[in-house]
């Protein structure tokens, strides 16, 4: 019994300095950012051996209301510029950390090898075209150039009993790619994860530009290693990330 108490002794001695110098950065970020940011966290904590990065993903609105109710949330990551503002005036973030970090392009997608009827914005006019996959304009941000796009556009009215609204981007992009809605509106980043799935038919313009805003958050616990995560996602490495998931400098 002693020699097993000095046994289970040593092993609480060699895990212990892992127990208590081990951080956590609790990272909430836009659900477009997915794969990329995957791929970041792993090379930032192959810098920092010490530290476990978690990932939130969904919609950027969704993640600023659970920051708001309390979530443990050390940085976070938008997929348009409002959110973050919103938070700021809040005093839920500190605005002195903010940094645009990547930008991308809003396209309009319909199902692959389906014969679309849909060419461009335009043809979603057509009778055929019975429905259309945006994000919540309310949350999803993807959903909110959605709507700058066609008020610009002059047929945001007109569609609006077409609209299938979805929960973030990446619902749309399954939406289009299961053939429940004849066409979508998603970042190029979102549809080059389709290929064979969903067809790019039109890049979109008359909306605000998208670019991709990050922050530390007020109330982190982790103000120090925030900042670093923020840092990182400046660096050539974490930029060169980005490039390959399809995401451009802001």
């Amino acid at each position: 019994m002693i020699r097993l108490r000095a046994v289970l002794f040593a092993i609480l001695i060699a895990v212990l300095p892992c127990a208590v110098f081990a951080q956590q950065l609790t990272v909430s970020a836009a659900a477009s950012l997915t794969e990329a940011f995957n791929e970041v966290g792993a090379k930032f904590q192959a810098l920092h051996p010490d530290v476990t990065v978690r990932f939130n993903f969904a919609a950027s609105g969704v993640l600023l209301q659970q920051i708001r109710e309390g979530a443990p949330v050390d940085v976070f990551a938008s997929a348009d510029e409002q959110t973050v503002t919103r938070g700021v005036q809040a005093g839920l973030f500190d605005a002195a950390t903010r940094r645009d970090f990547a930008a991308n392009e809003l396209v309009l997608i319909v199902p692959a090898a389906q014969g679309s009827p849909v060419k461009s914005v335009a043809d979603l006019s057509n009778p055929a075209v019975r429905r259309i996959a945006i994000g919540k304009t309310s949350t999803v941000p993807v959903g909110r150039y959605t709507q700058q796009a066609l008020e610009k556009a002059l047929l945001w009215n007109a569609l609006t009993l077409k609209f299938v609204q979805a929960d973030s981007v990446r619902q749309v992009l399954d939406y289009v790619s299961r053939g429940e809605a004849e066409a979508g509106f998603v970042y190029r980043t979102d549809a080059v994860l389709m290929p064979g799935k969903v067809e790019i038919v039109q890049t979109v313009g008359g909306h605000d530009p998208v670019t991709y805003p990050v922050v530390a958050v007020s109330a982190s616990h982790e103000q120090a290693l925030a900042k670093a995560f923020i840092d990182y996602l400046l660096s050539p490495a974490a930029q060169g990330v980005l490039k390959r998931h399809g995401f451009s400098q802001p």
